[in-house]
């Protein structure tokens, strides 16, 4: 849950709060009742209380606000490093006052104290982020998808400044020039893609 939960944080605090759940999502559904899963159902109504209130939609703000509140009412100030204190007290005055997101930034998520940011990503966190923000930001997910399997399978080799390794915490961290890493990453993939296939059919009859 560690990489997840880091990667959604920071795409959080990127200001992409719409994204953000989608790095949770599936963790939080194939956890079996408990702290963990009202955890990250309480983050996951968190963030869409403050996409909806930053989109002006108010009493989607306030009853989201109010459901994530009970997810989170009965868990200690940090969990798994999270400032849910904080979360409790910003969730309160979304519920109570959801136009407050209009005079002030919304809670920043800090993780073992620290408020990450994407470029504070090691490449576990940052793999399942540039997922998250393919899709999220319509680049072609399959792309980054398999960019992201080649990463891996090089740092196994010990191959940990690999091209693949590079570009993909480049396109996390990047986002000015998400757009060119991706092209690049495009090139990569299909060479990559190739030359396996180059390879599987020297050993085909």
């Amino acid at each position: 849950m560690d990489a997840h939960l880091r990667a959604g944080i920071a795409i959080y605090n990127a200001g992409r709060f719409h994204a953000a759940h989608d790095a949770w999502e599936d963790r939080w559904l194939a956890l079996d009742a408990g702290e963990d899963e009202r955890f990250l159902h309480g983050l996951i109504q968190f963030t869409a209380a403050v996409h909806h209130a930053t989109g002006r939609n108010w009493a989607g703000a306030r009853g989201l606000a109010e459901s994530a509140r009970e997810y989170l009412a009965d868990l200690p100030g940090e969990y798994r490093g999270v400032n849910v204190s904080g979360v409790r007290a910003s969730l309160a005055i979304l519920h109570a006052d959801p136009e407050s997101i209009e005079r002030a930034p919304p809670l920043g998520l800090t993780y073992g104290g620290q408020r990450l940011a994407l470029d504070d990503l090691d490449f576990a966190a940052s793999a399942i982020a540039a997922e998250v923000l393919a899709e999220e930001g319509e680049y072609d997910h399959a792309t980054v998808e398999r960019a992201v399997e080649y990463a891996r399978e090089d740092i196994a080799a010990g191959r940990e400044t690999s091209p693949f390794v590079t570009l993909v915490l480049d396109f996390v961290r990047d986002p000015e020039n998400r757009g060119i890493v991706h092209q690049r990453l495009t090139e990569h993939t299909e060479r990559r893609a190739a030359r396996d296939r180059d390879v599987d059919g020297l050993f085909e009859p």
